[in-house]
Parts: C-alpha cells; structure tokens; sequence
C-alpha cells in the first residue's frame, strides 16, 4: 500500500493550485483518501476526504468554498484543488488512506481519527506567498 502526493509549490495570495495523490497497492474505490496539512508550529489539520464507492466530499471548515477533492478511480489518483489561497494556507500537505471513509461531525465537517489513517503518502510542501 502506498500513496504519493504530489503538486506542491509557490503560489501567490489569491492563487490556485493542485495537489495529486496516487495510490497503489488498493483502490480509490474501496477505500477513502483524505488529505491533511500541517503548518510550523500547528497541528494536524483535516482538510478534506472522499468517501469510497459514493464519491461523497467532506471538508475543513477553513476550507470549504475554496477547496474541492475529487477523484479518478481509473487513475486511482484523487485531487485536491485548492483556489483563493491564502498565507494561512501554507502547510506541508499529505494524503492518507482513511478506513473509516471519511467520518464527519454535526456540521457535515470532515472529523478524521488518527488510528483510522493507516497509509501515508509523504508531504508536499505549498507555501503561499502575500
């Protein structure tokens, strides 16, 4: 089982950019991928997940309306497309494998489990500059 994220760079206040996250060894099918950050300083933070077999998308809260996940199970790779970003933006960004399928809190917010994240791809770094 591996997962390669990919994409990372400088991007300006306001851009856009897009992460990749290729998974071999499983199927973007019967597992659900979700991709996380981690700034200098900061904690873990759960950015946003897609389910399985529905496809179904979860969020951050610090994220949605700027972010969207998507996923080509052909490709076994799932996106993660990131606009209007931000300095507070900057993180080194992971993809992992979530068996729970993306568990989520009352307010439709993604709400990942550490021991539920059993595969990690290595971080790409995205800094954004103002």
């Amino acid at each position: 089982v591996q997962l390669q994220a990919s994409g990372g760079g400088l991007v300006q206040f306001g851009g856009s950019l897009t992460l990749s996250c290729a998974a071999s060894g499983f199927s973007s099918n019967t597992y659900a991928i979700g991709w996380f950050r981690q700034a200098p300083g900061k904690e873990r933070e759960g950015v946003s997940c897609i389910t399985s077999n529905e496809g179904n998308t979860y969020y951050g809260e610090s994220v949605k309306g700027r972010f969207t996940i998507s996923k080509d199970n052909a490709k076994n790779t799932v996106y993660l497309q990131m606009n209007s970003l931000k300095p507070e933006d900057t993180a080194v960004y992971y993809c992992a494998r979530d068996i729970w399928n993306c568990p989520y809190d009352y307010s439709g917010n993604y709400y990942y489990t550490s021991a539920a994240l059993d595969a990690w791809g290595q971080g790409t770094q995205a800094p954004i500059t103002s």
